[in-house]
């Protein structure tokens, strides 16, 4: 147990990560926040999802902890896009706002991520030129890794608007 004679320094490191929230303490919330809203889109509780988005927008916006903006901006696109597909405007907005983060911070990761969404969303709007376009610039930076998921997606789908055919949806 801490006593409130520990320095708050000490108490800092024997108090779990989790418990100090009520001690207003926001470090690696918005990763956290950032995975929530992951599972939320996927779980199709997207009203939750973008509750969890907002949350860490908000803490960004007070802390300049940036590392997940531009997936924070995705996923709000994909929960928008869930949630009301026939209104597409917002989620692409949404992308795009992700794509120019990401390029700011040099997030190559999170630019792929963003522009799979983009392009898959071009995909089903018929806009094939661009989104291969899109994911094309993005995918040209990447000389190894070629093995992990996001890689693997982006190339599927590359490989589908080029070939001219069909590519499920997978979030």
């Amino acid at each position: 147990m801490v006593s409130r004679s520990t320095p708050a320094s000490d108490r800092k490191r024997t108090t779990p990560r989790w418990k100090r929230r009520a001690t207003g303490a926001q470090s690696g919330r918005t990763l956290i926040l950032t995975l929530l809203a992951d599972v939320h889109l996927r779980r199709g509780t997207w009203e939750e999802g973008l509750s969890a988005v907002d949350e860490a927008l908000t803490i960004i916006a007070n802390t300049g902890e940036r590392l997940c903006e531009a997936e924070l901006h995705r996923l709000r696109g994909e929960l928008l896009l869930a949630r009301s597909p026939d209104d597409p405007t917002a989620a692409e907005s949404c992308f795009h706002e992700a794509i120019e983060i990401a390029r700011q911070q040099s997030a190559r990761s999170w630019e792929l991520r963003a522009a799979t969404s983009l392009a898959r969303l071009w995909q089903s709007q018929g806009r094939r030129e661009q989104a291969r376009s899109v994911l094309g610039r993005v995918l040209a930076w990447f000389t190894e890794g070629r093995d992990t998921r996001d890689l693997r997606e982006a190339q599927a789908l590359l490989g589908a608007l080029h070939a001219g055919g069909g590519l499920s949806r997978a979030i």
